[in-house]
C-alpha cells in the first residue's frame, strides 16, 4: 500500500513533515480487517500499525513533500474519466430506448465533462498543481454520474433482463459515487477555499 505518515515536526501547519511510503502489507505489526458495505462486498480495509519497522528504500519522493505527491495524485485521481463513467454502460445501453432530449441532454454532459477531464490531464503534465479545478471536475462529474440512474428510471422501469440488471446494481452503487475520491463537501471546502470564500 502507499501511505502518508508524518515524519516531520508539525512547525509550519499540519500539511508540513508528511512523507509517502511504499509499504509491503506483510510487513509484521500490519493488521489488516475488511470493512463489509451493504452490498456485502469489502473494498476498503482498517489497516493498523503497530510498532512497524520500514525500510529506508520505502520513502517515496522527498521526506517531508509527502502533502505536494498526494495533491498531485489526487488531482489525477479525482478528475480521471472514471470519474464520469461509472454511469456510462448503462446510459449506453439504454440509449436505444431514451427519447432525444435526455439523450442528447446526458451525452453533451459526459462530453463536457470529458474535456475538463482531459484540461486537467493536460494542466499536470505541464507540471501545474490543479488541487481547485480537480475538484472541481469530481464535485460534477460524480454528481452527474449519480444522477443518471434516477434520470433514466422512466425509461427504464419497465426493463428486464440484462438492462434490468445493470439498472439496479448502478442504483444500488450510486451513493457511493460522491464518497470515493474526497465527498462532495470535502471537494466544495476545497473549492471555496481556492476562491477565497473560506
Amino acid at each position: 500500500m502507499i501511505g502518508l505518515f508524518r515524519t516531520g515536526d508539525d512547525i509550519e501547519g499540519r500539511q508540513q513533515g508528511l512523507s509517502q511510503f511504499l509499504i509491503d502489507l506483510k510487513t509484521p505489526g500490519i493488521a489488516i480487517r475488511p470493512i463489509a458495505d451493504l452490498g456485502g462486498h469489502d473494498d476498503f480495509n482498517q489497516v493498523t500499525f503497530d510498532d512497524v519497522d520500514l525500510p529506508g528504500d520505502a520513502l517515496l519522493g522527498m521526506e517531508g513533500e509527502g502533502w505536494t505527491q498526494v495533491t498531485s495524485e489526487l488531482a489525477l485521481e479525482r478528475s480521471g474519466p472514471e470519474r464520469l463513467l461509472s454511469s456510462f454502460p448503462l446510459l449506453a445501453a439504454a440509449a436505444p430506448r431514451t427519447d432525444d432530449a435526455t439523450l442528447g441532454t446526458l451525452v453533451a454532459e459526459t462530453m463536457a465533462l470529458r474535456q475538463m477531464s482531459l484540461a486537467i490531464s493536460a494542466m499536470l503534465q505541464a507540471g501545474q498543481a490543479p488541487a481547485l479545478q480537480a475538484a472541481l471536475v469530481k464535485d460534477r462529474g460524480t454528481v452527474f454520474e449519480q444522477s443518471v440512474p434516477e434520470r433514466l428510471r422512466a425509461v427504464l422501469a419497465e426493463a428486464d433482463g440484462d438492462l434490468a440488471a445493470m439498472y439496479r446494481a448502478t442504483m444500488q452503487v450510486a451513493p457511493s459515487f460522491t464518497l470515493r475520491g474526497g465527498t462532495t463537501e470535502v471537494l466544495r471546502g476545497i473549492v471555496a477555499r481556492g476562491l477565497g470564500l473560506r
